[in-house]
């Protein structure tokens, strides 16, 4: 404080900057957005400028092939990459907003790890033959944003990391169990994006693609030669998009103590990313079950952990709530005069 009492005089840019947590949370924001732009773009059918200058065709004129099914795939990726951005934003959002504001290092550590698995996975685009220019520039963007985030917010992790599946054993079997589930979840999701990652860059499409299609992948390069590499780039995002949201939802999981703000996020953010998957299926006619299962194994392991964790909260409020009476009540026990003892 100043001799008049008034806020030490600081600049623009530390006063924006603050602790960290409004980069990170524009970040949040910013992934966000985009993740709505992709989809928005994906249901009007339409390829961003630089994907038509790739390609030499628009979508429109590549719909004039196998029945636009080819369209239609490529746009069934994007709408699930669309999925896994908002998804890791509503968690960015909440882990700034609560656990980091409180001093949680394993908050920081989830932005640490999702970040780079993230971020790194825009490399693997380099291998594909084709960099997508707007993606490259938004993620240059981003990154300073976020890495300063990142180093601010550092001094705001004093909370050494504390399982709460360890450090809670009397809570409702109910409320570990979804715990349990949601790291399920999380593991089938990072392995997910691993796969789709690794199919990208090897053979980019599963034997159910091309038969959705109904074209091999001769047939694709006899349409153009750059077709297959902007597939595999949609591909290299989805697959990243994947690795970080079960990467978020695994330390959630394992350390956040139940909440309802905690709650609220892990449905948000589940409502979107398997929305946004299982949902585009469907409206695009590729409903092969094979191709679907682990995308509703996962689902279904999701919901039934939202449901336990909201009745294993339930059970524990009400324990909190006996507990409670149960001490009260010995506290005016023991405060009784002898006299009506």
């Amino acid at each position: 404080m100043t001799r008049h009492g008034a806020p030490p005089d600081r600049g623009l840019l530390p006063a924006l900057v603050g602790d960290g947590r409004p980069l990170l949370s524009l970040t949040g924001v910013a992934l966000f957005v985009s993740g709505l732009f992709a989809i928005f773009l994906a249901t009007r059918r339409e390829f961003l400028p630089h994907d038509i200058a790739f390609l030499g065709i628009s979508a429109d004129e590549l719909c004039h092939h196998a029945n636009c099914r080819i369209v239609a795939f490529m746009f069934h990726d994007r709408v699930a990459f669309g999925g896994t951005l908002i998804s890791v934003a509503i968690l960015y959002l909440w882990l700034a907003a609560f656990p980091l504001r409180d001093g949680e290092r394993w908050a920081w550590r989830a932005f640490a790890v999702s970040g780079a698995a993230g971020f790194v996975s825009f490399l693997a685009y380099l291998g594909y033959g084709y960099l997508d220019t707007w993606h490259g520039a938004a993620t240059l963007a981003l990154l300073p944003t976020f890495l300063v985030g990142l180093i601010a917010s550092s001094r705001l992790a004093v909370r050494p990391p504390a399982s709460w599946l360890t450090r809670a054993p009397g809570a409702p079997t109910t409320l570990r169990a979804a715990r349990w589930m949601l790291l399920g979840t999380a593991g089938g999701l990072v392995a997910a994006g691993l796969t789709i990652l690794f199919v990208g860059m090897t053979q980019v499409f599963v034997p159910q693609d091309l038969q959705f299609m109904g074209l091999d992948r001769a047939a694709l390069d006899r349409i153009t030669p750059r077709l297959i590499p902007l597939i595999a780039h949609d591909r290299a995002g989805f697959g990243g998009g994947l690795m970080s949201t079960g990467l978020l939802i695994a330390f959630c999981a394992w350390y956040a103590p139940p909440s309802r703000s905690f709650l609220e996020a892990i449905v948000a953010a589940g409502a979107a990313g398997f929305g946004c998957a299982i949902g585009v299926h469907f409206a695009e006619g590729y409903t092969d079950f094979v191709h679907l299962a682990p995308a509703l194994v996962g689902a279904i392991l999701f919901v039934t952990a939202v449901v336990l964790e909201i009745r294993g909260s339930r059970e524990a409020a009400s324990m909190l709530g006996a507990r409670r009476t149960k001490h009260e009540e010995r506290r005016r026990s023991s405060t009784q005069p002898l006299s009506m003892q």
